[in-house]
């Protein structure tokens, strides 16, 4: 699903993805690839782009070639869908917002259950908007679904402010 918003003279697209689980066929996986792709590529340069969504993956907790997009503070080890995600965000010049914020642990966990403890959720932006991000984390308090936890991005965005004009007589004190 993707949400154009115009936020003064800024568009803004906003993207919510679900990748399909870690026991589903390499055929579900890669079809699910190619439609995020091309939703993607019908986002213009000049406007913001944001991808959040359960993308079924690790990234684990070292960058292990991907130091442009991984920032470094991930979470566990990773696997193929996490590989799949790197290498998504890599060749669209994205950066995992996620990854690029040191935290405590319990605020890099986003899916927890009886069983374990993952990051799987992830936020996305251009990495030339990496600026904007001031903050991405964990609200461990906050429970969605059942398992999984409210993963937040704070961002800034300026606005130029339009200059008034002197209408009617001017003032004279």
């Amino acid at each position: 699903m993707i949400i154009k918003l115009a936020v003064g003279e800024c568009t803004l697209n906003i993207v919510s993805a679900y990748a399909s689980h870690a026991g589903l066929d390499e055929e579900v996986k890669r079809c699910f690839w190619e439609r995020l792709d091309e939703i993607v590529r019908q986002v213009l340069p000049a406007e913001k782009l944001f991808i959040g969504g359960d993308f079924n993956g690790h990234i684990g907790s070292t960058t292990g070639g991907y130091g442009e997009v991984h920032g470094g503070f991930g979470f566990g080890e990773r696997n193929g869908g996490g590989t799949s995600l790197l290498d998504f965000a890599k060749a669209f010049g994205l950066v995992i917002a996620n990854s690029s914020f040191p935290k405590r642990q319990g605020h890099l966990v986003t899916f927890q259950n009886a069983v374990a403890r993952t990051q799987i959720d992830y936020l996305l932006l251009r990495r030339c908007d990496i600026g904007l991000c001031k903050d991405c984390k964990v609200i461990p308090g906050e429970i969605l679904v059942t398992q999984h936890r409210l993963l937040v991005m704070d961002i800034g965005i300026m606005f130029k402010r339009k200059k008034r004009s002197a209408r009617g007589r001017p003032r004279i004190r």
